[in-house]
């Protein structure tokens, strides 16, 4: 059983800096590229970042240069750092992995930011 669990969100006041761990389990996590999405109320699931098992990384165009993700493949842990955070963050941040037809989500860690 794939078996990811978000932490590290919190209430934090515009401008400041959060780091979401994404820490997982049963799966051959090397071989997986991975994730965050994020939900806002009333809005659907967006991508926020991604990173191929290569290190490749992605980025939504509202996060870039703010937001960087990275992963240790010996902790099967995904990260996310969060700087320069914006009210328009607040939401629900969930991880995935993804392998071809394959994806495992996390249930979620809010984010909520203050102006």
């Amino acid at each position: 059983q794939v078996l990811l669990v978000e932490s590290g969100g919190g209430l934090v006041q515009a401008g400041g800096s959060l780091r979401l761990s994404c820490v997982t389990s049963g799966s051959l996590f090397s071989i997986y590229a991975t994730g965050w999405y994020r939900q806002a109320p009333g809005k659907q699931r967006e991508l926020v970042a991604t990173m191929t098992r290569d290190g490749t990384s992605n980025y939504d165009d509202s996060v870039k240069g703010r937001f960087t993700i990275s992963r240790d493949n010996t902790r099967e842990t995904v990260y996310l750092q969060m700087n320069g955070l914006k009210p328009e963050d607040t939401a629900v941040y969930y991880c995935n992995l993804h392998y071809y037809s394959r994806d495992y989500w996390g249930r979620g860690t809010q984010v909520t930011v203050s102006s």
